[in-house]
């Protein structure tokens, strides 16, 4: 499934679930239910995410499978090329095109923590060279990431636009968001972008909050704001009160 086709043939909204490749047992025995229930939603598709230096290469292609073959869902697959060689990057690439998947999302990931992680010495330094990469040797339907604040390792929000105006040339044909606390920070998003010659398909990424520690720990790796409105209202609430939250 090419996401693209899906927005040349409606003009209603769409929805997606972003699903991550548990880590651990514990977590592998709540996801099946966490699946069941996502998918009786109906979405109209799923992304996989991938983690740093290919840290969930085999449970992101494992689950991919799942969605397709199991719960017969549309499904994005994420692709983050940091730290990985021409042969990695070339090897993913071919086992999601023989899984079937037809839509990647390419970005750079972020550095692995773990320690004593090596780069591949020919590793890509940015998104925009995996997105080059699969539009020359592949068929994929590309997406790419957009900061509506400004991507945190950018010199500025100006900079930052003109980065994902050189991945929308380059081949990308849609772009998700990074999340945002307060739609206008979105919607001044889309019309910068527009103003740029972004003409390609915008959707928000929309971050649920789970706790006041993950909340702010997503925020400072990614530089979203934490609107005041937002925290006072958490802070109004009852330590430990997750329904009220």
């Amino acid at each position: 499934m090419r996401v693209v086709e899906l927005w040349e043939k409606t003009k209603t909204p769409t929805v997606s679930f972003e699903l991550f490749p548990p880590r651990t047992e514990k977590a592998a025995g709540k996801f099946g239910a966490a699946l069941d229930a996502l998918a009786a939603e109906n979405p109209d598709f799923a992304s996989v995410t991938f983690g740093a230096g290919g840290s969930t290469r085999e449970g992101s292609r494992e689950l991919i499978r799942e969605l397709k073959e199991a719960y017969k869902l549309k499904v994005v697959a994420y692709f983050a090329c940091y730290g990985l060689g021409p042969d990695q990057i070339r090897s993913v690439l071919d086992d999601y095109e023989a899984l079937g998947v037809e839509t990647i999302l390419a970005v750079r990931g972020d550095k692995p923590e773990d320690e004593g992680f090596q780069p591949h010495p020919e590793s890509l330094p940015y998104a925009l060279d995996l997105v080059e990469i699969i539009d020359k040797h592949y068929d994929f339907c590309v997406g790419v990431a957009g900061y509506p604040e400004g991507h945190i390792d950018a010199t500025s929000a100006d900079f930052d636009l003109e980065v994902l105006k050189r991945k929308v040339d380059a081949g990308a044909a849609f772009v998700i968001t990074n999340y945002f606390y307060d739609n206008a920070y979105f919607f001044d998003y889309l019309d910068r972008c527009q103003k740029a010659g972004i003409s390609v398909p915008i959707l928000p990424g929309v971050m649920p909050v789970y706790s006041l520690k993950m909340m702010d720990m997503l925020a400072k790796l990614c530089g979203a704001t934490i609107v005041p409105d937002l925290r006072s209202g958490i802070d109004s609430l009852e330590e430990g009160d997750l329904d009220a939250l």
